[in-house]
Parts: C-alpha cells; sequence; structure tokens
C-alpha cells in the first residue's frame, strides 16, 4: 500500500493542475473523460518549442524550420511507438477524435456508394454518429446500429448479425465515454475482417486507460485525441493501415498535402501528408509527444491497476447509496462512473459538488440517443485518471450525501 501512495504521490506532482483550491476546497477533478490535466513534461515541452522553436515546418532552409519539422516528425514516431504502429507513415495528425472520424467518413466514405452502409453502436459519441449521418444525407448511404443491453453491455451478436453484403465499414467506441463500457473490440475486428470489411475504432476514451497495440487488434483505423490522454486540446491522431490510407482520397485541399499542382489538375503526396493540409498545430504535435513520452516511462500496469480499484470502489459507492441509480453496469468497465440521483436535476448535483471543490460533469456527455435507450435525459459522471486517490473517491461519497441533504432528502 505505501508503494501505491508512493507512486500516485510521485504521480500527481507531474500535473500542476491538480494543486488548487475551488471556492475554497482543494480540487478534487473527476471530469477526466472529457479532459485529463496536463503533465508537466507536455507544458515544458510546448513552452520550449514556444521560446525556441516555433517556426513552420516542412521545405525551412533555416535551423527553426528544421528544428521544428524535426520536433513533429520525432512526435510521429513517439506516437508510433505508443500505439504499436507498423510504420511512422500510418500516423497521420488531426485536431482530435472527432476531427480524425470526420477525416475517414470525407475520404474513405467518398468511395461509398448508395445503399453501402456503415455499422455502429448505440453507445457512440456524437462524433461517430453525425459524420455519418451527414454521409448517408450526402450519399444516400445507410447507418445500422447495434444494440446494447440494460447494463450498457454491447450487444456483440446483433452487431456481427448487421454485417452484410453492402456494409463498408464498421465503426465502434472502444471505450464507452458515458458508461465505461470496454467493447470486445478483437472479436469485432475478427468478425467484419471475416466478410471484408473494414474496422475503426473510436479510442478517445480507451487511450488513456489501457494498452492499445494496433497491430496487434490488427485494426484498420484508430483514432484519438491529445486532451484525453495529459497533452494539450486541439491535437489528435489518426492512425490507418499504410496500405488502407493509401487508397484513400484527400480530404481537405492547400498546402503540404500535394505533390504537384497546376491549373490543369493536382497530384497528391502520400501519406500521412495527403491528409494533413496546411499548417500543423505543431506545439500541439509536440506536447502531446512529450506526455505519450513521459507515460510510456511509467509502471503502467501499476497505475492501471490504481486506477481500476478506484473505479471499483466508486462504483461499489454508488452501488450502496439510497436513492442513486447507477448507468452503466458492464463488467471490467474502464474510467468512468454515471449515475443519476432520485429527485435532483444533474446540474444540480454537479453544481453542488463544485461548490465543494468536487469537479464532476452533467448533460448527456454527446451521447443523446445512449440516453434516450436509458430513459434519461443526462447523467452525473464522476471519471477518473490514474492520479486520482481513494480518499477522492471517499469525499465524492460525502459530498453526495451532503447535496442530498441540501435539497432536503434523507
Amino acid at each position: 500500500m505505501n508503494a501505491e501512495l508512493d507512486l500516485v504521490a510521485q504521480v500527481r506532482s507531474q500535473f500542476p493542475g491538480l494543486d488548487q483550491d475551488v471556492h475554497g476546497k482543494p480540487l478534487i477533478y473527476l471530469d477526466n473523460a472529457a479532459s485529463s490535466q496536463m503533465c508537466v513534461a507536455a507544458i515544458e515541452a510546448v513552452d520550449h518549442f514556444a521560446r525556441h522553436d516555433r517556426s513552420n515546418v516542412h521545405r525551412g532552409a533555416h535551423e527553426l524550420g528544421q528544428r521544428a519539422t524535426q520536433a513533429m516528425e520525432d512526435a510521429r514516431a513517439v506516437v508510433q511507438r505508443f500505439i504499436g504502429a507498423a510504420h511512422e507513415d500510418e500516423i497521420v495528425f488531426t485536431r482530435g477524435t472527432t476531427d480524425s472520424i470526420n477525416l475517414v467518413a470525407g475520404s474513405l466514405g467518398a468511395m461509398f456508394s448508395a445503399g453501402d452502409e456503415v455499422v455502429i453502436t448505440e453507445m457512440e459519441h456524437h462524433s461517430n454518429i453525425v459524420p455519418w449521418q451527414l454521409l448517408a444525407a450526402r450519399a444516400g448511404i445507410k447507418v445500422r446500429v447495434a444494440a446494447v443491453d440494460d447494463r450498457g453491455v454491447l450487444d456483440l451478436d446483433g452487431l456481427i448479425g448487421l454485417i452484410g453484403p453492402r456494409t463498408r465499414l464498421v465503426s465502434v467506441a472502444h471505450v464507452s465515454n458515458s458508461l465505461g463500457t470496454v467493447n470486445p473490440v478483437g472479436e469485432i475486428i475478427d468478425a467484419a475482417h471475416d466478410r471484408g470489411v473494414p474496422v475503426l475504432l473510436d479510442g478517445a476514451q480507451a487511450i488513456p486507460h489501457v494498452l492499445v497495440d494496433v497491430a496487434s487488434l490488427d485494426v484498420d483505423l484508430y483514432a484519438f485525441s491529445g486532451h484525453k490522454v495529459f497533452a494539450p486540446n486541439g491535437i489528435g491522431v489518426l492512425y490507418g493501415k499504410r496500405e488502407l490510407l493509401r487508397t484513400m482520397p484527400p480530404y481537405q485541399g492547400g498546402g503540404e498535402m500535394i505533390d504537384e499542382v497546376s491549373f490543369e489538375g493536382t497530384t497528391f503526396a502520400e501519406p500521412p501528408a495527403r491528409f494533413e493540409a496546411g499548417t500543423p498545430n505543431v506545439s500541439g504535435i509536440v506536447g502531446l509527444g512529450a506526455a505519450l513520452s513521459w507515460l510510456m516511462s511509467q509502471d503502467r500496469a501499476a497505475l492501471a491497476a490504481h486506477e481500476h480499484a478506484l473505479v471499483e470502489a466508486a462504483d461499489a459507492m454508488l452501488a450502496a447509496m439510497p436513492g442513486i441509480r447507477r448507468i452503466g453496469t458492464a463488467p471490467g468497465k474502464q474510467g468512468a462512473c454515471s449515475f443519476v440521483m432520485e429527485g435532483v436535476p444533474g446540474a444540480d448535483v454537479g453544481t453542488l459538488l463544485d461548490m465543494q471543490g468536487i469537479a464532476v460533469r452533467t448533460g448527456h456527455h454527446c451521447t443523446q440517443p445512449l440516453m434516450r435507450r436509458f430513459g434519461i435525459d443526462g447523467t452525473v459522471r464522476a471519471s477518473f485518471s490514474f492520479y486520482n486517490t481513494m480518499d477522492e473517491v471517499e469525499a465524492l461519497e460525502r459530498g453526495l450525501h451532503k447535496v442530498r441533504r441540501m435539497v432536503g432528502g434523507a
């Protein structure tokens, strides 16, 4: 136990955002599914780039341009190692998971025809629903939706049954942002590949919690965001198998993504440059690389075990509390504990917890179809990272009891 406490204390020291008071109370940050705090390594890398290396990348003959380019490509190599990709050119920098999924919808989706199908699930974030609906309106494709049960567990057989001769892509969350459900992505990928269908995984919620190896998964496309994994906002990644990316047309046009331009026509660069039009978010890329390098230097198994214990403790606490309905009770869930308090609007719960220094998120969490499936408008979501503590879980319990007393409950 002492070793675990020492590990958590050491890790917490790398996140200065945790060391502050809110409303006169020490901050208890339980909104990690929305955005994690930034680690010192990322903060310092962004600061160093801004102070010393700020320049545009590629083709710069001067020293700063060369340093900026090198920093960007070094970060690409870090991402490759972090997710186990076979090649650096399989790493495309984007603005985040939403941008990555829209890239796939706009690029790979451009090769779909009316009547083709994309399979998703009821638990998807809006960023993995709306791009396919836009493609449906634009190109006449169909979006087919696999159900989840009352625990928030995916109906795997039902999903596999939706994969038919017109299916062109299966696109699912690796981990649900609202429920914490970890989907059986290996089985999904195998079933889709047996039918010749590629798979896109929304990894935004998985990447900070589980070890992701895209080569072992044999996944075709994998998207994630930096701001979920201790890095800056506005930076993300789309991994794609090299052979698949080479078949995909550009998503946007502009500088950097071209081979040769004339008024008669344009030829395009090989991936990843083909999908990185315009000046990239170099400082964000540098920060992402630093955050992932720092994370790889840690005892990730020990941190994951600590974090899982926090989620289990919080879930057990909520299960034992009168007047609380848990939303999402899948076994082995990661990161998030969502619930509703009987008779108290979620926004009120969140506000009253905030006055106690406890930061949670309320609302539909960009999963309105999932909320409707459970017959609710939204939830209160406490989401954890490895820098949280058991003391904070206990503080959440006291905070919820105080909320109940404040609104006149038992």
